[in-house]
């Protein structure tokens, strides 16, 4: 496809985030939407790479709420998009072996149930009942939400972006955008690896890239690139069907079913920032061997795959949504590890703030990039 020359909106990033605004844009009638990814195929970015994790269990009142309206969108989506997303609820249970989590986790789930979310809460006994095959002697207690899950990542990005496409947006994958000009504190125009488009509009969602991208306009925004990397195992017939999404919450170690296997992964505490994407082997060895101990079932596993990507981390791990210093360049990114699963509702919420001036699904207006400045943070304990 020729690139056009301009644009009404031009959104860089063509994850789910990036994706669901350009459809939920293009629904609300907007006209000559142009969605850039630079990889050679949607969705290939962190979005392809993430562990496909949707949950309700968070420790903040807006991260709860955007879940409460992002996955019943992710529920919808064959019937409304006509795209089978393999949503499995086979919900997320957080296993816990210090006081210090637990004291947090109770507040937590207290909230949850102030907002609706009837998290229920295990006893030591109670998870080591419901996980025969995992040796959790030292845990004290958990939590478990049945309507937690995990979801294709990728049927969700190529369902957007093909109902994007029906509805008249230009996507084009391969254009790696290289500037932008900014006249006068707006933008003007988006230079990229085919071709430059005027625009009056830029949404920035590309993830860990962002601030790559924000920084051609002169803006800076606090997103890091944190590697995180994962693998899958052959099919182990021992796991059974109802195996929950499973998280050592102290080791930052998790497990759940990918096909006939698992899909196992832990979080380096060491790791440094930065873009690179390949398998620290090291690393994966101090993964597998806390994945061993705690499921001796694995020493008769083999890895089938392994992989690496990015989460996108701010400082207190939620997402800046709006406007940014520039006019005309406005934000949605940051997502810190669960943006996947928060795309369908950030999509729309965009396509609210960029057509009508504000955010009415839910009002989100306290994750602005100016709480940083301003030492507004909101702190997300339950991070993995």
């Amino acid at each position: 496809m020729q690139i056009p020359n301009t644009a009404d909106i031009v959104i860089i990033g063509g994850g789910v985030m990036g994706a669901s605004a350009a459809y939920h844009l293009a629904l609300r009638g907007a006209k000559n939407i142009i969605l850039l990814e630079k990889e050679p195929y949607f969705g290939t970015g962190s979005t392809g790479r993430c562990a496909g994790g949707v949950r309700y269990q968070f420790a903040t009142d807006v991260n709860i709420r955007l879940s409460q309206l992002s996955l019943p969108m992710i529920e919808r989506f064959k019937d409304e998009l006509g795209q089978e997303v393999n949503y499995k609820q086979c919900g997320y249970l957080f296993a816990l072996n210090n006081e210090n989590d637990i004291s947090v986790f109770k507040k937590n789930v207290e909230l949850q149930h102030k907002l609706g979310v009837m998290t229920e809460w295990l006893t030591g006994d109670e998870i080591r009942k419901r996980l025969p095959l995992m040796k959790f002697e030292d845990m004290l207690a958990g939590t478990f939400y049945q309507k937690d899950g995990i979801v294709d990542a990728n049927s969700v990005v190529s369902g957007y972006i093909s109902a994007a496409q029906r509805l008249g947006v230009k996507t084009l994958s391969g254009a790696e955008v290289i500037g932008i000009t900014v006249s006068g504190d707006k933008v003007e125009e988006v230079q990229t690896t085919l071709g430059a488009i005027k625009t009056r509009m830029i949404l920035n969602t590309a993830g860990p890239w962002a601030g790559q991208i924000s920084a051609m306009a002169g803006v800076e925004i606090p997103i890091t690139p944190i590697r995180r990397q994962m693998f899958t195992t052959n099919p182990l017939q021992e796991i059974p069907l109802d195996f929950p999404f499973v998280i050592d919450f102290s080791q930052s170690l998790y497990f759940h079913r990918e096909a006939d296997g698992l899909l196992i992964g832990m979080s380096n505490a060491n790791e440094t920032a930065g873009f690179d994407q390949s398998v620290d082997e090291d690393f994966e060895l101090v993964n597998m061997e806390a994945a061993l101990e705690r499921l001796p079932l694995l020493a008769k596993a083999s890895r089938a795959a392994h992989w690496a990507g990015l989460y996108e981390v701010t400082p207190d791990a939620h997402p800046i949504f709006g406007k940014t210093p520039v006019e005309g360049m406005v934000l949605c990114a940051g997502f810190s590890g669960h943006g996947f699963m928060h795309g369908p509702i950030a999509g729309k919420l965009m396509s609210e703030y960029i057509l009508d001036g504000d955010f009415s699904s839910l009002d989100i207006n306290m994750l602005d990039l100016a709480r940083f400045a301003e030492d507004r943070l909101i702190k997300e304990y339950n991070v993995v």
